[in-house]
């Protein structure tokens, strides 16, 4: 019998919880965890986080489940409160961050995206989403 015609049920566990300065990110949908196509995974970030700036190679879908975050692009800023989903392309330098009071969102890319720092020749996968 072909297993690909079956859902899959992930339930994350603590090896799926990786800690950054900036946030701490729960592995859920990935190829490691039987998603040939999306990489997903659920961001917190405290009360007066900030993440580095980055890019990742692929687009990113922030759906914010609690708090606000505040996304800088292209030199332009956005606040994004919960409810609302902010698309992040790919290819641009992004930065995340939060203010008074802590942050939750739910981010959707395709699988296999890699991040790099501006000016950085190398890039690298996202643990979480792998």
């Amino acid at each position: 019998m072909d297993v690909n015609l079956f859902a899959r049920v992930v339930t994350p566990s603590t090896e799926d919880v990786i800690a950054t300065p900036a946030a701490v990110m729960t592995g859920l949908a990935a190829p490691s965890r039987g998603s040939a196509e999306l990489s997903t995974w659920q961001v917190r970030m405290e009360p007066g986080s900030t993440g580095p700036e980055h890019v990742i190679d692929r687009e990113q879908v922030w759906m914010l489940t609690a708090g606000s975050i505040e996304v800088t692009t292209g030199g332009r800023t956005e606040t994004v409160t919960a409810g609302q989903t902010v698309v992040v392309p790919a290819g641009v330098v992004r930065q995340f961050r939060t203010g008074g009071e802590p942050a939750e969102a739910l981010v959707a890319m395709s699988a296999s995206g890699r991040a790099s720092v501006p000016g950085g020749r190398e890039s690298r996968p996202l643990p979480w989403a792998e």
